[in-house]
C-alpha cells in the first residue's frame, strides 16, 4: 500500500468519525431531552406531573376517597432535616388540597436546596396536578433556618378507578455552589 492511498484512507476515516461524532452530539442535545421529558411524564420520575395549572373548576368526587402518602428523604450526607406535616391524608379527586413540608438547614452556613419529587404509581402522575410547590425552584436557607413549605395540588377526577393510593415522595438535595466570605454572607461561586 502506498503512502498516498494510506493517507487517503485515513482522511476518509477521520471524516467519517467527525460526521458520526456530529450526529451523536446532535442526537444527545436535540433528541434525548424531549424523549426524557416524555419518559418522565409517563412514569412520574423526576417529579413530572401534569403541569396544567388552569383554574380549578372540576367538581370534587365525594363518592371516592384516595389515600395520599408522603415520603421524604434527604440525599446522603446532605445537612438537612426534612419532613411532611402528615404521613398521609385522605383526598377526593377533583378537590383542591394543601400539604405542608418542613426543612431545616442543620449547618451554620447559608445553603441552597432543591427538592426532587416523584409520584407513584406512574399512572397517577399524569392525574396529579401541582399548582404550587416548593419543588418548582431552589430554596435558600440561612444558617439554622427552618422553613414551612406548602404544596397545593388536585388529583383529576378521571384517575383510574383501580388506583386507591398515591405516594408523593421528595428527596431533598444540597445544591449550593457557594462559599462564605469573611462577613458570613454567601459568595456565589457558581450558578444555582
Amino acid at each position: 500500500m502506498t503512502h498516498e492511498s494510506l493517507t487517503s484512507k485515513n482522511r476518509k476515516l477521520v471524516g467519517s468519525l467527525v460526521v458520526f461524532a456530529t450526529i451523536m452530539l446532535g442526537f444527545g442535545f436535540l433528541v434525548l431531552p424531549p424523549l426524557y421529558e416524555v419518559f418522565c411524564e409517563v412514569t412520574g420520575l423526576g417529579g413530572k406531573t401534569n403541569p396544567t395549572a388552569a383554574a380549578v373548576t372540576e367538581a370534587a368526587d365525594l363518592s371516592r376517597e384516595i389515600r395520599l402518602e408522603f415520603v421524604t428523604t434527604v440525599n446522603q450526607y446532605a445537612p438537612w432535616e426534612f419532613s411532611a406535616e402528615l404521613d398521609s391524608m385522605e383526598i377526593h379527586p377533583g378537590k383542591l388540597y394543601e400539604a405542608t413540608f418542613f426543612a431545616r438547614n442543620l449547618t451554620d452556613r447559608f445553603k441552597i436546596a432543591q427538592a426532587v419529587p416523584s409520584v407513584a404509581p406512574a399512572l397517577a402522575a399524569k392525574h396529579f396536578k401541582k399548582l404550587e410547590c416548593f419543588c418548582f425552584s431552589s430554596q435558600e436557607f440561612a444558617a439554622g433556618e427552618l422553613k414551612e413549605m406548602p404544596v397545593r395540588f388536585i388529583v383529576d377526577s378521571d384517575l383510574p378507578q383501580h388506583i386507591d393510593t398515591i405516594t408523593l415522595s421528595y428527596t431533598f438535595f444540597d445544591t449550593a455552589q457557594v462559599s462564605e466570605t469573611d462577613n458570613g454572607m454567601p459568595a456565589h461561586t457558581g450558578a444555582h
